[in-house]
């Protein structure tokens, strides 16, 4: 600091001091640009290899490649309408693109100390000074009263040179937790559209359903004319009448559970979008479609190179390895630069006639800490081993979910079309039961029990047709990878509320 300035400036002039020499910092720079200028320790480094055996072949290939967006495959433009208001309206995705914000800003904060950071400081003091004076000749005591006002202005910057690589590190892996939650919200999308699709496809099959009930209604009541007729005839008795009409209550209990199922379907694509329940009107077809032609499956070695959340897992080993790196780093000495400027001046407009400037560098090195640092490097390399055994789980489990969804749908097809040999063979059987019923060649429980029957395959069908449609979704989502995900706009998220 310049030396104090007097404090009645009326007497005392300004008092100019001589500049003084400024530190050199050559060497200080010099040393800190070659640092800098170093190759990172840790730099990037390549993917790593899962902890499993990864077999050469899925047990089943198709020859159509599986769009980056599958569910158009299904040739559906309401799906691909629900799917494109999903994608900006659902609010558990918007959660995932909050975390990817926070994860961005984090890794920005773990960066700034790669840079200098400069302060600036300004202050301004005024002092008031009172001296009692000697009296005057009628011995009257005298005081004199004195105000001083006194300005400084300073900027200091300060500089950690990143000797072992821990500033650095700490950085990358907060980068690597950065690309890791991306990752997380390409799964999350990814999760979203096989829950949109598979609730679309229960909803057009539960309108199916409801459709059919409806037919067998009519049917049992046509059949219950006939029965009551008979009866009136003395032909049968009026437990066949009763049985037949418990049938048709019973068709109709199940259409209200049908109606039930519907409403709730309704319901859960319209959260799923991002609306209330309740304000969602589809025009729902009335038939499920044919599932797509068996899509390639590819090699598992490339593969798992694109499913995200087996992206993410081994993202997040390479980020706990880089904080091992940085807790080893931390047991080692730091070196700090500061450089610092300030002046001071009673007026403003001398604030730069006197200043001072100045360079330091501060070395601090650990000599003990009870083991902290020690025990710190231990549990990050436990954190490694931890993230690689879950890694290993995540391919297992995604392994498993392909081979899953290929079995189910190559069974399922062949389940399917035995329920059709089924149905049909059921058809033919309540046709004939009912003509000898109605002739009386044959008794009400051998009819009943074909007509059940054949009732319970119709929705038995649907059912299956719908599981097989499921089947094709769950294998989507088992190989499917990241696409290009737009960021919703506040303007599109305003539209869907």
């Amino acid at each position: 600091m310049t030396d104090a300035a007097p404090t009645d400036r009326a007497v005392a002039p300004r008092a100019k001091r001589r500049p003084q020499p400024r530190p050199a910092p050559s060497l200080a720079l010099a040393l800190a640009l070659a640092v800098a200028a170093m190759p990172a320790c840790n730099a990037q480094r390549a993917p790593v290899d899962p902890p499993v055996t990864l077999p050469g072949a899925f047990s089943a290939t198709g020859d159509d490649p599986v769009p980056d967006r599958w569910w158009t495959s299904f040739a559906d433009p309401t799906l691909d309408a629900l799917l494109e208001e999903a994608l900006c309206g659902n609010f558990t995705l918007r959660v995932a693109w909050d975390r990817l914000d926070q994860a961005r800003a984090v890794a920005a904060r773990s960066g700034a100390p790669l840079w200098p950071s400069l302060d600036a400081t300004f202050g301004a003091a005024r002092s008031v000074t009172r001296a009692e004076l000697p009296g005057d000749d009628d011995g009257e005591p005298a005081a004199a009263t004195t105000y001083a006002t006194d300005y400084a202005l300073g900027l200091a910057a300060t500089y950690e040179i990143d000797l072992w690589g821990r500033v650095r590190s700490t950085h990358d892996a907060a980068r690597l937790d950065l690309s890791a939650t991306r990752q997380d919200l390409q799964a999350a999308a990814i999760t979203l559209a096989a829950d949109i699709a598979a609730t679309w496809f229960r909803l057009i099959e539960q309108r199916a359903q409801l459709d059919l009930v409806q037919k067998q209604i009519e049917t049992n009541q046509k059949h219950l004319q006939v029965i009551a007729l008979r009866f009136r005839s003395g032909q049968v008795g009026a437990t066949d009448v009763l049985q037949q009409q418990q049938l048709v209550e019973s068709t109709r209990g199940d259409r209200v559970l049908i109606e039930s199922a519907v409403d709730v379907l309704e319901h859960q694509l319209a959260v799923l979008v991002g609306r209330t329940p309740g304000d969602l009107r589809l025009d729902v077809p009335p038939h499920l479609p044919q599932a797509p032609p068996f899509p390639q499956t590819g090699l598992p070695a490339e593969w798992i190179r694109r499913r995200p959340d087996v992206q993410a897992a081994e993202i997040r080993i390479r980020a706990a390895d880089q904080r091992v790196a940085a807790a080893v780093a931390d047991q080692f000495p730091r070196l700090s630069l500061t450089v610092d400027a300030s002046t001071s001046a009673e007026r403003l407009q001398y604030l730069f006639d006197n200043w001072m400037a100045g360079i330091a560098a501060n070395l601090v090195a650990p000599l003990f800490d009870g083991g902290e640092r020690r025990a710190e490097v231990r549990r990050t390399r436990a954190v490694v081993a931890e993230q690689l055994n879950a890694y290993g789980q995540v391919v297992l489990n995604s392994l498993q979910e392909v081979e899953d969804a290929i079995a189910q749908e190559t069974r399922q097809a062949e389940y399917v079309a035995s329920l059709q040999k089924q149905l049909d063979l059921s058809g033919k059987a309540s046709n004939r039961t009912l003509e000898n019923y109605t002739k009386g060649t044959a008794d009400f429980v051998r009819y009943l029990t074909a007509l059940l029957s054949h009732h319970q395959l119709q929705r038995n069908c649907l059912q299956a047709r719908r599981d097989l449609v499921l089947f094709r979704i769950d294998l989507y989502r088992a190989l499917a990878g990241g696409w290009d995900l737009p960021r919703p706009t506040q303007a599109a998220m305003r539209s869907q509320e």
